[in-house]
C-alpha cells in the first residue's frame, strides 16, 4: 500500500468534488464497516469521497460502485462517503500503524441515546450548545471516516476488537475536545493488514498492535475534530 492516498476528483453538477484514493499495491486483508466492501475479507482499493450536504442516494454502495469505475478501480474494494472535503485528511503514526481520518462533527449523538423522532431536514449544531439528551440518533450530517493500516497479519476476532479499539480511541478524542458525543450516526472504520503472515491473536487497547492503534486514532481524530472540516455545502 502506499503511504499516502491519491487525492483526486470528479465532477458532478458543474463542480469538481474530491475523492481520496487508495490503490493497493498488493490486496490486503481489510475488515470495514463503509457500505461498499464492508465486512471481513481481501480488498484491492479504498476510496473516501465527499458528497454534498443534500446528499439523498439511499444505494450509497451503488453510487460508490459509479465512482470506482469512473476511476479504474479493479477487483473488490471499499468505499465511503463523507460530507466534509476529503482534501481535510489527517494522518497520524504510531510504532508501524498509520491512521488516515476524515472529520465531520456537524452532528454529534451519544450512542445510547434515547430514541427521538426522526427530523429529516438538516441543521448545523453547534457542538457546545448539545443537550446530549436532545441529540437526534440519525442525520445526513458530520461523519467520522477512519482508514487504518497495520504492518501485521491480524486474525479475525483481532480484527473485530481492533475495530472497537478504533472506536474506543474515537471517543475518547472526542471527550478530550470537550464534546458530549461519542461520535456520529454515520461514522465508519476500515482496518487493513496483510493477509499472510505470521498472526497477531490481539486487537484490544493493551495488545501489541491494539496500543499504537489507539494511539494512533486518538491522535487523528483529535487534531480533526480541533480544526472540523468544512461541510462540502459550505464551501
Amino acid at each position: 500500500m502506499s503511504s499516502e492516498p491519491q487525492l483526486t476528483s470528479r465532477t458532478e453538477d458543474g463542480r469538481d468534488v474530491p475523492i481520496l484514493v487508495w490503490r493497493l499495491g498488493a490486496p490486503l486483508l481489510a475488515i470495514s464497516s463503509a457500505p461498499l466492501g464492508g465486512g471481513i475479507g481481501v480488498r484491492h482499493w479504498v476510496v473516501n469521497a465527499t458528497v454534498p450536504m443534500s446528499y439523498r442516494r439511499d444505494d450509497p454502495d451503488v453510487h460508490l460502485g459509479e465512482l470506482a469505475d469512473l476511476l479504474d478501480l479493479r477487483g473488490p474494494g471499499i468505499g465511503l462517503l463523507t460530507g466534509v472535503d476529503v482534501a481535510q485528511v489527517v494522518t497520524a503514526t504510531d510504532t508501524g500503524v498509520r491512521i488516515w481520518t476524515t472529520v465531520g462533527l456537524g452532528a454529534p449523538i451519544w450512542a445510547a441515546a434515547p430514541d427521538q423522532p426522526h427530523d429529516p431536514a438538516p441543521r448545523q449544531m453547534d457542538p457546545g450548545k448539545i443537550d446530549p439528551g436532545q441529540m437526534e440518533p440519525a442525520r445526513p450530517v458530520g461523519t467520522v471516516n477512519i482508514v487504518a493500516l497495520l504492518p501485521v497479519r491480524l486474525s479475525d476476532a483481532a480484527l473485530v476488537n481492533a475495530v472497537a479499539t478504533v472506536t474506543e480511541a474515537k471517543a475518547q478524542a472526542l471527550r478530550e475536545l470537550g464534546l458530549p458525543a461519542t461520535g456520529t450516526a454515520t461514522d465508519a472504520v476500515t482496518l487493513l493488514c496483510p493477509p499472510s503472515g505470521p498472526v497477531a491473536p490481539y486487537g484490544g487497547p493493551r495488545s501489541r498492535w491494539g496500543a499504537p492503534l489507539a494511539r494512533a486514532a486518538c491522535q487523528a481524530v483529535r487534531l480533526g475534530g480541533a480544526t472540523p472540516g468544512v461541510p462540502w455545502s459550505d464551501r
